[in-house]
């Protein structure tokens, strides 16, 4: 009896030892505390699995699954209906940072209702967690770079102003970088792609930079990251895809350990770009033998977690004595504790960011802030007086150009799914009634494609297609996903993105099914674009049959014809056997119209509202396009597309008004064009409510404000070779040619007349006037250039202030400029400082020298 107690007493003490709260489970303890109990009852093998994007649970300790890849580049990316801002260079035009503080505070409300959706559905998938990828501050050294659109300019100080609003509007620190009051970071916000990177697409993943000067390094490339390490408290930075003096980025100790780490303090984690690891193997940069070398390699460096599933083998490295267990601890560690500091392991009553409501989503607020953003980032290049346009002449105007009526295009890239979307012809439609449309070209060809996508129907009898998905090359088993598509499929793995949720970035395949319903007599194309394999399939007829193995994407275009009335059921199926993904599919009218066609279609209208430019169909990250002047995502020329050049010259000859609006996300060479418009509005890619902002200002509803973040050059030829990343000759504080379009450069309705700066206890002061009829807003400018410094920039953006003035008034601006902005590179200490002497400070409307006033800065 007595030894039945004693048995029951101490099952009860293990019960009760069980049920206690581990260190690593006590939320009152510090993450960090936290983190280093979790490290010592983890084995290897979950280590190098928790350093992995796609992080598993473990269930014998009570981790739960975590996912480290997010987007929210302009707004949450891919995951499902959200507010669509507009393209990342049209919020740097805004040059507006405490706008721009406003709207990653909305998307971080977004993401984290996102987030608590997918945590009540039971699982979180890739885009569906807490730590995002963005911002990318990276320079926008050449406008050929086709993800230039993702970065905020040329300027690394608009770009450390414009990427400290975003870290902070992630983060939920207040929008001079305060910490949160509350307990728990809100998001983890990520600087990349660190460091010096900046196109082409084509070789980043073999490319090495060398002999880059220093001074380029720590005046131009760096000083972004430098300020969201040390002023935002960015919690990752991303290391990039190619190599600086031979060794890539993501194995690269100077930058990683020697730079982030020892000097600018940084204590956060450093994740590597996707594939970036897999890329040190022979094949690519080849530093590595194996993928046990190349893992040690990117650790011992200084990447701590790895966007890709090469870590796996992080075990064998440490069996074969590459790297030490105790190396991968410190990595771990930081990637704990980001997660202990995000709440991920604690109860959602703790965690206040949880109460978030699902009504934030697309929102109305967050839509009012899209549109306040897509007005404050159109830029108004030349206007002879056409502008603003009148209602009353609403007959008498024509939309025209492949861009007018594209949604897709508005979203720009790595973009998530707007609940509704205002094209530029809907925008002008809103204000001017039912105007005229003529499409008149496609980007780059005279074709023109008018999809009748909108007509397919999914098996349930829902709009679109079906796509259902497995991870594996024969459609055989239970499918990962499937999910309808509405829109022209345009899919790609390109920056190792993947097709669908839980779908493999290769060997995985897929079936599109649908019906198309006609509703009138006539020839259609086919249009289909694939790598690997594809077959299409029309009421059983195969008429599209690519089946063979690492093709290169192949194209095909069979006709159908169809009858009023009639069904047609459309099955494509897709296989990916490895390398490169893409699947395009459309079904559509096409036409090449002539010159005299186009001129009947606009008939007796005075004025064209001409919507062209590129798209992000054409520019965008390591893609596969055919088009003429675009490869691998960047361009080759900066040239309009020479259809498009045509279609202007013909409005033009033929006396018709043109009004252009250039979308594109970053600068075309508008030098031809420019003498045969009467106006130019930069319209980029606008978002969700683009078109409507669009409307506002060529309607006079809005007075445009925005200021070029980039230099619009006059020609492809007055560019540098795009592999060279030396700054000379590139953007404004480089290049000595003759512009288009200066940085800093931008009209109005009104016009401002700036006086004479004064300098005083680290404040500039200037007088700005407003002597036109509109009110109006200006982006004030402070440019510095140390005068003795012959070697260095013609000058550089240190400050500036947005300011509204009405029409005939005055107002005296205070614009803070301390000493510490003065900071540039000294060759004689090889360092960044404050050099004593004599300083020109110019103050002006844009960085062009006609619009600055100048006066001498003595600083000691």
């Amino acid at each position: 009896m007595r030894k039945k107690t004693l048995l029951t007493l101490i099952a009860m003490l293990s019960l009760h030892a069980t049920a206690q709260t581990l260190p690593y489970q006590n939320p009152a303890l510090t993450a960090e505390v936290r983190a280093d109990d979790l490290l010592g009852r983890l084995t290897l093998e979950e280590k190098a699995k928790l350093m992995m994007d796609t992080s598993p649970a473990i269930a014998r300790l009570g981790i739960p699954a975590f996912q480290w890849w997010n987007e929210a580049l302009h707004g949450i990316g891919r995951n499902g209906f959200v507010t669509v801002f507009p393209i990342t260079t049209m919020m740097a035009a805004s040059w507006d940072d405490a706008l721009l503080y406003q709207v990653f505070t909305a998307v971080s409300d977004e993401a984290r209702a996102k987030n608590q959706e997918a945590k009540h559905s039971g699982k979180v998938s890739r885009y569906q967690g807490l730590s995002f990828w963005t911002p990318n501050i990276n320079i926008y050294r050449d406008p050929r770079w086709g993800r230039g659109q993702e970065t905020y300019g040329e300027d690394p100080y608009l770009t450390e102003r414009m990427g400290l609003a975003v870290v902070n509007g992630l983060q939920g620190q207040s929008f001079d970088g305060k910490p949160s009051k509350e307990r728990y970071a809100k998001l983890l916000a990520c600087a990349k792609h660190f460091a010096v990177h900046s196109g082409p697409e084509w070789n980043r993943h073999t490319f090495d930079i060398q002999q880059l000067p220093e001074r380029d390094l720590w005046e131009t490339y760096l000083p972004a990251f430098k300020a969201l390490v040390q002023k935002g408290k960015v919690a990752e930075v991303m290391c990039a895809y190619q190599r600086i003096d031979g060794q890539p980025c993501c194995g690269n100790a100077r930058y990683e350990r020697q730079i982030l780490r020892d000097e600018w303090g940084f204590d956060g984690l450093i994740t590597s770009d996707c594939g970036a690891i897999r890329d040190f193997l022979p094949g690519f940069h080849g530093v590595s033998a194996d993928r046990p070398a190349a893992v040690a390699q990117a650790v011992e460096s200084g990447t701590d977690l790895e966007c890709g599933s090469e870590y796996r083998n992080l075990p064998e490295a440490v069996k074969r004595g590459d790297i030490s267990e105790e190396r991968i601890n410190t990595s771990l560690r930081r990637l704990l504790v980001a997660r202990f500091r995000l709440g991920d392991f604690d109860a959602d009553s703790l965690v206040s960011w949880t109460k978030i409501p699902s009504s934030v989503i697309a929102s109305k607020e967050h839509k009012q802030l899209a549109l306040q953003m897509a007005r404050e980032g159109t830029i108004l290049l030349k206007n002879n007086g056409i502008l603003p346009l009148k209602k009353e002449n609403a007959k008498r105007i024509v939309v025209m150009g492949p861009n007018a009526n594209d949604s897709i295009m508005m979203w720009g890239n790595y973009s998530g799914y707007a609940t509704k979307t205002v094209t530029m012809l809907q925008g002008l439609r809103q204000k001017l009634g039912d105007v005229r449309y003529v499409q008149g070209c496609g980007l780059t060809r005279g074709e023109v494609y008018e999809s009748r996508f909108d007509h397919m129907k999914a098996p349930l009898g829902n709009k679109g297609m079906q796509a259902t998905y497995w991870n594996n090359t024969e459609m055989e088993g239970t499918p990962v996903n499937t999910v309808t598509i509405t829109s022209p499929i345009n899919l790609s793995n390109g920056g190792n993105t993947v097709f669908a949720p839980g779908v493999n970035l290769e060997q995985f395949s897929a079936r599109y099914d649908g019906q198309f319903v006609a509703d009138t007599d006539e020839t259609l194309t086919l249009c289909v674009g694939a790598d690997d394999k594809v077959r299409v399939m029309v009421n059983g007829d195969t008429l599209v049959n690519i089946w063979k193995v690492r093709q290169r994407i192949q194209e095909a275009a069979p006709q159908l014809e169809v009858k009023a009335g009639h069904h047609y059921r459309i099955q494509i199926d897709y296989v990916q056997e490895g390398g490169m993904a893409a699947m395009q599919f459309d079904i559509c009218k096409k036409q090449t119209p002539t010159a005299d066609e186009i001129l009947a279609q606009v008939g007796d209208a005075e004025t064209v509202v001409f919507v062209g430019g590129i798209s992000p169909r054409v520019e965008g990250e390591e893609m596969k396009v055919s088009d003429p002047g675009f490869k691998g995502g960047d361009r080759t020329d900066i040239n309009l597309p020479t259809v498009q050049r045509q279609i202007l010259q013909l409005l033009h000859k033929a006396g018709k008004r043109v009004v252009f609006i250039n979308c594109s996300g970053g600068a075309i060479a508008l030098t031809e064009e420019a003498p045969l418009c009467d106006a130019i509005v930069q319209g980029w890619y606008g978002g969700e409510r683009g078109g409507e902002a669009m409307a506002e200002i060529l309607m006079g509803e809005v007075n445009p404000s925005g200021k070029l973040p980039i230099t619009f050059y006059r020609s492809t030829d007055d560019l540098p070779d795009f592999l060279d990343y030396r700054m000379t000759g590139r953007t404004y504080r480089y290049f000595k040619g003759e512009v288009l379009y200066p940085f800093g450069y931008g009209l109005s309705y009104t016009s401002f007349e700036v006086g004479k700066p004064q300098y005083k206890n680290g404040v500039v002061t200037v007088n700005v006037k407003n002597t036109g009829k509109m009110d109006g807003t200006e982006v004030v400018q402070v440019y510095l250039r140390r005068t003795a410094d012959t070697e260095g920039p013609l000058k550089t953006l240190r400050a500036y202030s947005r300011i509204s003035v009405k029409a005939g008034q005055s107002q005296k601006v205070s614009i803070p400029l301390p000493r510490d902005q003065f900071e540039g590179w000294d060759a004689k200490s090889n360092s960044m400082r404050v050099v004593p002497g004599q300083y020109e400070l110019m103050v002006g409307t844009s960085s062009a020298d006609k619009d600055l006033k100048t006066i001498k800065v003595n600083m000691k």
